[in-house]
């Protein structure tokens, strides 16, 4: 009988094709995986100077330096007096605040002191310089 009538040859489909599913979850785990990397950095464009010794921190304040020499703190442009005031009052609020400092390897030496030395006058002693993992010769 023609219309959608079950007749005694044909079964109900009564398991669940599970494939479908299990293809989607995979691709929006991909997508989430290739976009999570760039959400990591909070897009300042700096050259960050490789190291074969880097490990991974949770900071609470991110201090970047751009090739320029133009501050920012927490991706956001900050200029030194208010980031001094910024770091006064991290260290007033958590007393075991840390800082990770992301500087352009273009910048001046003197520059990342200078910014180290503000950590330590605001009593910020747990700090960490930022780098790129160093590609060495059994990775390639």
């Amino acid at each position: 009988m023609a219309g959608g009538a079950n007749t005694d040859d044909e079964e109900l489909i009564s398991a669940i094709n599970v494939t479908p599913l299990v293809d989607i979850v995979l691709v929006l785990l991909i997508v989430l995986m290739v976009t999570s990397s760039y959400l990591v950095n909070k897009s300042i464009n700096v050259e960050l100077p490789k190291a074969s010794t880097g490990e991974a921190t949770t900071p609470t304040l991110s201090i970047s330096l751009d090739v320029a020499g133009k501050l920012y703190l927490d991706g956001q442009g900050i200029d030194e007096a208010s980031l001094q005031q910024r770091i006064h009052a991290a260290y007033a609020a958590d007393h075991d605040v840390k800082a990770v400092i992301s500087a352009d390897g273009r910048v001046s030496h003197a520059q990342v002191v200078a910014v180290i030395d503000l950590l330590r006058r605001e009593k910020v002693t747990k700090f960490a310089i930022n780098t790129s993992p160093l590609e060495t010769k059994e990775a390639k």
